[in-house]
């Protein structure tokens, strides 16, 4: 992670003072990027205590679609207390809590992960276009409803439609591995305003390299706490590749992070300094538990089924769908990071 310490004292020398909403200065940077090989281990700080359980529980959380702060907290993440329920600090209050959206407590919106597995997508169409409107109900659309602006007769017809983006990401890595627009992202324009907070690592795309039997990942967040939110998020990323890559049959290669708006806050200058006095340790390796079952083993179990089966089976589409399940079976204990030495934690406070 010394590309990571790296970073932080180029936004040390570098950076400039600004304001934000959060009432807490930064010193910020713009447009950063950093590139890691896990083959060479899983990108984990080691110069203070990494969160590694929160960091599983949020994954887990935003793969399983979860839309409150209890729900994360079940998976043993607590990062998203604040944002949920924090009234915010004097002259800078947290406006999710007046947010007509909001539910209640713990409540967050329309966050990360229910764009990531339940967008909600929509068409409006001329009713007279037959041929169009029955392609797209054969495709999964539904029709909602009718407008028709006033007139006796309906002009347009509405469909609705909720799509997994990961969910059909990992049917692209296995059925068309060559495809460039294996990607998913966050940002909704339409729903930022029913969320808690509008996404700061809101673009993945993923890479396959049919060639080689790797599979990488580019992810790209608009903003950055480059002392809190970097290795979490860093971590958190890795720990997504590491799994889609054994879910579909790959070797995980490449994570290449890209930065908007990276920054350090000014309450936390002090323990980033703290940090950059340490000598980083050698990376860990992660682990993901045998229960948690790789392509090869999903292939063998459909081959199975379509053995005994009387019904001409798609092993290949079946293996793919079983993939996609897995997304919201894995559990925090499914994960653990082996050989990590680290440094004493480094605590700061999170500007919400």
């Amino acid at each position: 992670m010394k590309q990571y310490l790296d970073t932080c004292r180029m936004i040390l020398e570098e950076g400039s003072w600004q304001d934000n909403r959060t009432g807490i200065r930064s010193i910020s940077v713009p447009g950063v990027s950093m590139r890691f090989n896990l083959a060479k281990g899983f990108p984990a700080v080691t110069t203070k205590k990494l969160a590694f359980k929160s960091i599983v529980g949020e994954l887990i959380g935003f793969m399983r679609a979860a839309r409150s702060a209890a729900d994360f907290r079940e998976l043993g993440c607590k990062v998203w207390d604040d944002n949920a329920n924090h009234p915010g600090k004097e002259g800078s209050p947290n406006a999710w809590l007046s947010n007509p959206f909001r539910k209640g407590e713990d409540d967050l919106g329309e966050v990360y992960g229910a764009m990531w597995r339940e967008w909600p997508a929509y068409k409006v169409l001329d009713t007279s276009e037959d041929d169009i409107v029955n392609h797209c109900l054969r495709s999964g659309w539904e029709a909602v409803g009718a407008m028709s602006y006033g007139r006796e007769h309906c002009d347009e017809i509405v469909l609705t439609k909720t799509i997994d983006m990961l969910g059909d990401c990992i049917r692209k890595i296995i059925k068309t591995p060559t495809d460039r627009r294996i990607l998913f992202h966050a940002w909704n324009p339409a729903k930022l305003d029913e969320m808690a907070l509008p996404p700061c690592h809101l673009l993945y795309q993923f890479l396959p390299n049919v060639s080689t039997g790797e599979l990488s990942m580019c992810l790209y967040l608009r903003s950055n706490d480059a002392f809190l939110g970097t290795p979490f998020n860093i971590a958190e990323g890795a720990l997504l590749l590491e799994l889609v890559a054994r879910l579909t049959g790959f070797k995980a290669k490449w994570f290449t992070y890209f930065v908007g708006d990276m920054h350090i806050y000014e309450n936390s200058l002090d323990q980033v300094k703290e940090q950059l006095t340490r000598e980083p340790h050698h990376l860990p390796r992660l682990a993901i538990s045998e229960d948690v079952p790789t392509y090869e083993h999903l292939v063998l179990a459909t081959s199975r089924l379509s053995a005994k089966s009387t019904e001409l089976i798609n092993v290949r589409d079946m293996a793919a769908e079983r993939a996609v399940e897995w997304l919201k079976k894995v559990e925090p204990y499914h994960f653990s990071l082996q050989g990590y030495e680290h440094h004493a934690a480094i605590k700061a406070e999170m500007a919400v």
